[in-house]
Order: C-alpha cells, then structure tokens, then sequence
C-alpha cells in the first residue's frame, strides 16, 4: 500500500472534498475534517491541514496536489501500524504484578493524531523489551507529549486489599480506575484498549460492585506488539514502577531485585535480617510463595 501526505490549505480541502462528492464520507473520526473512501484510494482530511492518501491508486488521486505533496513512500507493517481511520487511540497496560518486591503501577494512556508526530515511534516497543535505562529516557518524553491516567499501589496498601480479592480483580479495579479518570478530563478516542489478563466477562464481572464502570473497552492479548497507546501506558507504568523501586532502595538502604525467583528469596532474606520480618508489608507483595520461603528458617 502507497501512502502519501499532503499539506493543504482550507480552501484546497473543500475543493478535494467537493470533487470525491459522490464517494461515501465519514465525519465521526477524531481530529479529521472527513475521511472519504474510493474504490482505490482512502482520503483522510486532518483538522491539522493534513491530507492523507492510502491505497493503491494514492499518487494518481494526489496528482492533482503535487507542490504540496511530500515524498511518496511505500507503507511498511509495524508493530505499531495505526488502524485506518482510526489513528487515535487510548491504551493501559500494567506493572509490577509478577515482582515480589515493589508496587503494581497501571498507567492509560492516549495517543492522538497530533502528539502521534511527537513520540519516538520507533523506540515505543513492548517494555519488557527496553532496559532500565531506556525506559528512564522514553517516558518523560510520553509524560510530557501524552495525555494519561498513571496509579501506583504501594505494598502496604496492595497487601491490605489482597485480603479480600485476588491480583486479577486488582488489576480490574486499577484499569477501570485508570480510564475513568482519562474519562473525565478528555476526550477518549473511540478504540480504547486494555492488555487483557483475564476473560472480558470476569473482567466486567470483577467491577460489578463498583459505583463506575468504564465499558468503551476493547481487550487483546499481547496489546503491547499491537497498539502503541498500550505500548506508551507501560513504558511510563514501569517508569514509575523503578521510580518507586530507587524511593524504597534509598529508604531503607537496600538493594531490591526484581522478578520472583531464588535471588528474591535471599535478598528476602537479608532485608529481614537488617530490618525484621514485619516490615515485609511495606516493601513486598506477601502472599507471593517467597514470603514462606524467606520466613522458614525464622
């Protein structure tokens, strides 16, 4: 598929408009004049003055604006291909819930036809893919650009509500959360994603005894390698997820390792040593099997 991108002036665009007249037309797409579908090419009129054409026949359809169009290239699949027509889009994703040490983070996120020209596209990857570092440098890039809902739940508070839920409804409670809040400061675009971790029906039935339940939800699994608000809400997660991890480090003068496995058990088992047994709650997730295996020998 070609893809080709023009500037146009008001004046052009209502021309462009009037001449594809009799081809169907939409005008419910978020940040765009119209959208105008042929039989071999799409027209996408931004409110930005942007035009773009997609399809096979996109240099013919466009040859009519030439001083204006921009090089025309061939449209390479990404991960992150942003659905036609539908460029902006809203994603959440979380952190921290198969780490024994540290907190959950879920961060939704949207990305919009404007601030989509703004992020480092191509860096913006599955996170569990960046190191540490990267992750430092992308997300106050995101933070700054994006419009998003980020929640941290430290280990005390988690610890104190897993008495009477599990992780998933957990999780179910923050996501919701999470767009409720992008509900009522913006405008979410019409695709709103979640990384889904459990059925759509448990999900739902999760929330049931909440006052609000934020329902425009689309659910996928590996919606990271898909979606690219996704993507964007789990990069900063996990920034927040190390900011918290470096604020408990230097609390208490200790190095905490991430994951679940026998290297966490035995920093378990030196922090217990320096600070005692009880103050578990307020750095780990205590119901994880490594609490019993760092406890006994006590």
């Amino acid at each position: 598929m070609t893809t080709i991108t023009v500037k146009l002036t008001k004046n052009q665009i209502a021309e462009l408009k009037k001449r594809y007249q009799k081809y169907p037309i939409r005008y419910d797409i978020q940040y765009t004049e119209f959208q105008i579908k042929g039989t071999d090419v799409s027209i996408t009129a931004y409110t930005s003055g942007k035009v773009v054409f997609q399809g096979e026949a996109a240099e013919f359809h466009a040859m009519n604006y030439t001083d204006s169009v921009s090089a025309p290239s061939k449209a390479v699949s990404t991960p992150h291909d942003i659905p036609q027509g539908q460029i902006a889009m809203a994603g959440s994703d979380e952190v921290g819930t198969g780490d024994y040490f540290g907190p959950v983070t879920v961060c939704a996120a949207i990305v919009s036809v404007e601030n989509y020209q703004q992020i480092p596209v191509k860096d913006i990857v599955d996170s569990k893919q960046l190191t540490d570092d990267k992750v430092r440098t992308l997300a106050p890039i995101l933070m700054d650009v994006l419009d998003y809902s980020l929640l941290v739940l430290d280990n005390r508070k988690y610890n104190h509500i897993h008495q009477t839920m599990n992780m998933n409804v957990i999780k179910a409670k923050l996501h919701n959360q999470a767009y409720l809040n992008l509900a009522k400061k913006y405008t979410l675009p019409d695709l709103c994603v979640i990384d889904q971790f459990m059925p759509e029906a448990s999900y739902y039935k999760a929330l049931k005894n909440e006052s609000e339940v934020f329902r425009q939800l689309r659910f996928e699994t590996k919606a990271e390698n898909k979606f690219i608000a996704v993507a964007c809400g789990a990069i900063i997660a996990r920034y927040a997820f190390l900011d918290y991890f470096d604020k408990l480090s230097e609390k208490f003068n200790f190095v905490f390792p991430k994951g679940a496995g026998p290297h966490v058990d035995q920093a378990g088992r030196d922090f217990v040593a320096q600070h005692g047994a009880a103050l578990l709650d307020d750095v780990a997730k205590v119901h994880f099997v490594n609490t019993e295996r760092i406890l006994k020998d006590e």
